[in-house]
């Protein structure tokens, strides 16, 4: 606590005369580029590896960047993923959706043990079961260990999930909004994505960015 009112001090200091203009100009709405999708995990900050500014990503996080299938049981909490899905895509008309996940995930480490089947989070990674059971269809990475394995097929398999959203289908089909899998590798600060044609997740380094930038057409 002591940190983040040191920090908003310094924050009011030093930076806010610097983006005076930005935030005056998001008083007025926002027009995020981008809907991300992440892990509530504290080493997890978007904001830093991406070197985005306020107003540049509308933001879901939760437990294990997972996302209930739009045919859920309504019973479920999964309301609040829902709404903000569908006000980012359908009201805000983000162009691009993301789905990172990251090394060493709890959330994953949970799937992989026993869990009590009465508690919040046991409920909540219902979800990521079926990146469980792919899993189990797989045969081992020698080169991940298995909780990270886990973690880069979660990711796939929870832009699964966005699929079955109505709003996500049509806005896809009609080359309106695309979908990205990445994953960060929190020991190497490197970002990967999902390669679809190699069908493996690969580093964002200087050669594979301008390769991007030229695919997205240079945004």
């Amino acid at each position: 606590m002591l940190k983040l009112i040191r920090g908003i001090a310094e924050f009011r200091e030093k930076a806010r005369p610097g983006y005076a203009e930005l935030f005056t100009r998001l008083a007025l709405g926002q027009q995020p580029d981008a809907l991300f999708i992440a892990c509530s995990d504290s080493r997890v900050v978007p904001n830093t590896f991406a070197s985005t500014d306020p107003g540049d990503l509308f933001v879901i996080r939760n437990i294990g960047n997972v996302i209930p299938p739009s045919s859920s049981d309504a019973a479920t909490p999964a309301w609040s993923e829902a709404a903000a899905i569908e006000f980012a895509v359908s009201g805000l008309e983000v162009r691009d959706l993301i789905v990172c996940g990251h090394s060493q995930c709890g959330a994953m480490k949970a799937l992989l043990a026993e869990r009590d089947p009465n508690s919040a989070v046991h409920r909540w990674l219902q979800f990521g079961e079926a990146s469980l059971e792919r899993l189990r269809s797989l045969p081992a990475n020698p080169n991940l260990e298995q909780v990270n394995q886990l973690s880069q097929i979660n990711v796939l398999q929870q832009l699964e999930h966005l699929r079955t959203y109505p709003a996500i289908r049509e806005r896809v089909a009609e080359g309106k909004l695309r979908l990205h899998g990445w994953w960060f590798d929190i020991g190497h600060a490197e970002v990967q994505y999902y390669d679809e044609d190699q069908a493996r997740f690969i580093v964002i380094d200087e050669q594979v960015a301008r390769h991007l930038l030229q695919r997205f057409g240079g945004e």
